[in-house]
């Protein structure tokens, strides 16, 4: 599994229906991670730091990565 992804491996991963769900959340949670990269269509994030956000708030629970 690679350790880079965007709003929908995150939807996809975290079981949720829509990439626009990760974007509420990087509005709504400020302690939500910073993308490691811009790019001009995607923002780009680090796997293990959404992981670790997602197991503190409940989103993922132990065993699903």
């Amino acid at each position: 599994m690679t350790d880079l992804v965007g709003a929908a491996e995150i939807a996809t991963r975290l079981g949720v229906g829509k990439s626009t769900v990760v974007h509420d959340w990087r509005y709504r949670y400020p302690d939500f991670p910073q993308p490691v990269a811009k790019l001009k269509s995607a923002l780009v994030w680090a796997w293990p730091d959404v992981e670790v956000w997602a197991r503190a708030t409940g989103r993922l629970k132990d065993g699903g990565s």
